[in-house]
C-alpha cells in the first residue's frame, strides 16, 4: 500500500471536511435542483439551501446575507471588484489604484491589465523587510485620492496579518472604497465586515476545508459593480450562471463548522506550527523565518535554508512531504516570488525558501516526522553543495 506524504501545504488548498462533503453529496444526487427553479419542490429546496449558505457566511464574517455574490472562487471575485468597480466610475479622471505589493497575483494581474490598457494609474504602497504595511505611507497615498485601495487580510506565502480593521478605518476617513482579499484569513482569524470599513471582501472556499471551484465576494450596500459575467441576470445582476449549489453548500457549512471551531482549531495549529519551528531551529542554526513573527496566520512557517535551493529540498522530500516553494497561483512557472522581492531578501533567501502550512488534521506526530525528514534532507544535501 502507497503511503500518503504528510500534507502542510494548507495555505495552497484545504482538505474538505467530511462533514462539509457529506452535506455535499445530498446536494448532489437527492437535492439536485436549480436553485432559481421555483416552479417545484426541488427548486424550492435547492433555494433554501443557499439561503442556509448565505447566512452561515453571514455570521462568520459579520455581513448581511443580502451583501453576497456567490462566485467560482476568491479569484474570480478579486476580478469582479477590481474590473467591476474601475468601470462603474463615471468620471473623466483615470481612476488610481493603491495596492500593496504582496497581494496575490489574482489582484496583481489584474490591476496591472488595467494599467497596462491605459484604465488606471497604479500606485504601490511600502512594505518593510518582514513584509509589514508602513501605515503612515498608506495614509498619505489615501488622502491624495484614490479610486480603489486593494489590501489583503493575511499574506499567502509569509502569513503575514494586516490590519485590516486600521486600514478600513483611513479608507473609510478618506471615503476610499477598500478591496479586501481575505481568502486566507477567513475562518482562521476574526473579520468584521460591517465594522472595519471593508467594501469588498473575497472568500474562497478551499482555503477553510470547503470546496475547490466556490468562494464569494461581499459587496457593501451602495456600490454599484459593472458586471463581468451575463447571461441571465442571476444575482441582482452581479453575476450570471446557474448557481453551484452543492460548491455553495460546502462552502456555507465550513463557514458554519469553522465558527463553532476556529479559535480551539486556530491555538492547536499554532501550538503545532510553534513545534515545528523550535525542532528545525534547533536542527538547522541558520535557518531563517520569513514575514512578521509576530502577527501571523496561525499554521503559517515560512522559512529559508541559506546555501541550499528549495528545489534541491523539494526533489528529495516530495514523496514524504507536502510542502512547496511558494504560493500556488502560478503553477508550473519557476519564478522568484514577487512576495520575497518585495521583502527585498537576498537571491540566497529567496532560493532557499520554503512555505509550509499546518492546518486543522495535522497531527503531532506529522510534526515530528516533518521536521525529522527536512532535517536529514539538509543533512544530505549539504556536503554536495560544499
Amino acid at each position: 500500500m502507497t503511503i500518503q506524504p504528510i500534507y502542510l501545504d494548507y495555505h495552497s488548498t484545504t482538505p474538505v471536511d467530511p462533514r462539509v462533503a457529506e452535506l455535499m453529496v445530498y446536494y448532489l444526487t437527492t437535492a439536485f435542483g436549480n436553485a432559481s427553479s421555483i416552479d417545484h419542490t426541488y427548486g424550492d429546496e435547492a433555494e433554501k439551501a443557499v439561503y442556509n449558505a448565505r447566512q452561515a457566511i453571514a455570521q462568520l464574517i459579520k455581513a448581511s446575507p443580502k451583501d453576497i455574490i456567490f462566485t467560482s472562487g476568491a479569484t474570480e471575485s478579486i476580478n469582479l471588484a477590481i474590473i467591476g468597480h474601475i468601470q462603474a466610475i463615471n468620471s473623466p479622471k483615470l481612476p488610481r489604484i493603491a495596492v500593496s505589493p504582496v497581494e496575490h497575483k489574482a489582484v496583481l494581474d489584474t490591476i496591472q491589465m488595467l494599467a497596462k490598457k491605459g484604465q488606471a494609474e497604479l500606485i504601490y504602497l511600502k512594505v518593510d523587510g518582514f513584509g509589514r504595511l508602513d501605515l503612515e505611507n498608506l495614509e498619505n497615498t489615501c488622502a491624495d485620492g484614490l479610486s480603489l485601495l486593494c489590501v489583503m487580510a493575511a499574506n499567502n506565502e509569509i502569513g503575514n496579518i494586516y490590519p485590516i480593521e486600521k486600514i478600513g478605518q483611513i479608507a473609510h476617513q478618506y471615503d476610499i472604497p477598500f478591496l479586501c482579499d481575505a481568502s486566507q484569513a477567513v475562518g482562521k482569524i476574526p473579520i468584521n465586515f460591517n465594522d472595519w470599513g471593508i467594501t469588498y471582501l473575497a472568500i474562497s472556499a478551499h482555503k477553510l476545508y470547503g470546496p475547490k471551484g466556490v468562494g464569494a465576494l461581499v459587496v457593501r450596500k451602495g456600490y454599484p459593480l459593472e458586471p463581468i459575467i451575463f447571461g441571465g441576470g442571476h444575482q441582482k445582476g452581479l453575476r450570471s450562471g446557474t448557481l453551484n449549489v452543492p460548491g455553495i453548500v460546502g462552502l456555507g457549512e465550513a463557514c458554519r463548522l469553522r465558527q463553532l471551531e476556529m479559535e480551539q482549531d486556530e491555538q492547536q495549529i499554532a501550538r503545532q506550527r510553534d513545534r515545528l519551528q523550535t525542532l528545525l531551529q534547533a536542527q538547522i542554526p541558520d535557518l531563517q523565518v520569513n514575514g512578521n513573527i509576530n502577527a501571523r496566520l496561525a499554521g503559517n512557517l515560512h522559512i529559508s535554508l541559506p546555501g541550499i535551493p528549495n528545489s534541491a529540498i523539494i526533489a528529495r522530500v516530495r514523496h514524504q512531504l507536502a510542502i512547496s516553494t511558494g504560493a500556488a497561483c502560478s503553477s508550473g512557472v519557476a519564478t522568484p516570488s514577487h512576495v520575497l522581492r518585495a521583502l527585498k531578501l537576498s537571491d540566497e533567501m529567496i532560493e532557499g525558501a520554503l512555505r509550509i502550512g499546518v492546518g486543522k488534521f495535522t497531527t503531532d506526530e506529522d510534526i515530528e516526522k516533518a521536521a525529522n525528514i527536512l532535517t536529514v534532507a539538509v543533512e544530505k544535501i549539504r556536503p554536495y553543495l560544499s
